[in-house]
């Protein structure tokens, strides 16, 4: 069956479904990786996306496997450069990974510069399509968070320095557009204002959010802003870390390899956001898995699908252990839902609105 492609940007154009490269290198071996974007490149897959600080959980040993791995199969498949879209993302300020540039601390321009420069190090290319800030360089509240507390900011990183890097490395051919990832409308707007006053600056196209069954916050605030400012969704974790495949409702509690049973305890991020021991993302997730048995459908498919027809997502950003995860994930290019199967979702997402925030 035939991706569909998007235009992302002039001269960008990019398959509906972005495979994400978050396990290679943990979950997944070199080879394994390998087979996956076999599969997908084939399929009609021509989008890749990875971080820096990828494979999750991060770990100081395994850090940057994930673009290592990308750029490796990119070289010794021979797969024509302009015939695949690289997407990759610079860490922002956590603390935590202080292998990453002591912190990271902050996003200045040295911080920047030298993380796009290390990127193309590991993967062994000339230049990247779409470069990423992976969280903003100022407090806001994410991965589960849901009330901002005005305590809690500090000093960040101006937008003018930033994009006057990032800038630089368009400028240097480094890299070739620009996009921003767990963002809020305002920090959208304001790198907007910036980019805008400032011509030299490159533009935004995309903004990199989570969207799922689950989680639909982006319908409010951020899709006005990205309607009128022409900005697209690369709408992440559409499965919601796996729940909406409904392998964890599974008798026997999902496969020991499941991401929240091989690394509980590990993965606070995702545990915080995705977890399992709410009763309104259980009882959601369990009904929407019985809407798509109900319709015949696969719950992966049913999920994939739901993104993918949403106005504003020009690209469903997932992840796949096993080439049947792919290959159920390609089958919701061909669905179309009806609107019997949407007024059910809309009834299951009025009483538990956007549970995995």
């Amino acid at each position: 069956m035939a991706v569909p492609l998007f235009n992302l940007a002039q001269n960008l154009t990019v398959s509906r479904l972005c495979l994400g490269t978050m396990t290679f290198g943990e979950q997944n071996t070199m080879h394994q990786s390998f087979r996956l974007l076999d599969e997908a490149f084939h399929a009609g897959i021509n989008f890749f996306d990875s971080a820096e600080m990828y494979p999750v959980p991060q770990r100081a040993d395994s850090q940057g496997r994930s673009e290592e791995y990308l750029g490796l199969w990119i070289k010794e498949r021979k797969v024509p450069r302009d015939r695949v879209v690289v997407a990759t993302k610079v860490a922002g300020p956590s603390g935590q990974m202080t292998w990453i540039r002591d912190g990271p601390k902050c996003l200045d321009a040295k911080n920047i510069t030298e993380a796009i420069d290390s990127s193309l190090c590991r993967m062994k290319l000339d230049y990247i399509d779409l470069y990423q800030i992976h969280w903003p360089d100022r407090y806001v509240p994410m991965f589960g968070e849901t009330e901002y507390d005005s305590t809690r900011q500090f000093s960040s990183i101006r937008i003018e320095e930033q994009l006057d890097a990032l800038g630089r490395a368009v400028a240097a051919g480094k890299i070739r557009y620009i996009g921003l990832s767990n963002e809020t409308p305002y920090g959208v707007m304001k790198f907007l204002e910036v980019a805008k006053s400032n011509i030299p600056y490159p533009e935004i196209i995309s903004v990199q959010n989570s969207y799922n069954l689950l989680c639909r916050s982006f319908d409010s605030g951020l899709a006005e802003c990205c309607h009128h400012e022409g900005i697209s969704l690369l709408a992440y974790s559409p499965l919601a870390m796996g729940i909406l495949s409904g392998k964890y409702f599974a008798s026997d509690g999902a496969p020991p390899d499941a991401r929240f049973n091989m690394f509980k305890g590990r993965y606070s991020e995702g545990e915080s956001r995705y977890n399992l021991h709410s009763q309104d993302i259980t009882t959601a997730a369990r009904e929407y898995i019985n809407i798509a048995d109900k319709f015949g459908l696969h719950p992966v498919t049913l999920a994939i699908a739901f993104v993918l027809r949403r106005p504003l997502v020009a690209s469903a950003v997932f992840g796949a252990t096993k080439s049947w995860q792919l290959q159920e994930v390609l089958k919701a290019c061909s669905v179309h839902l009806p609107s019997e199967v949407i007024a059910e979702i809309d009834k299951v997402h009025s009483r538990f609105p956007n549970p995995c925030p």
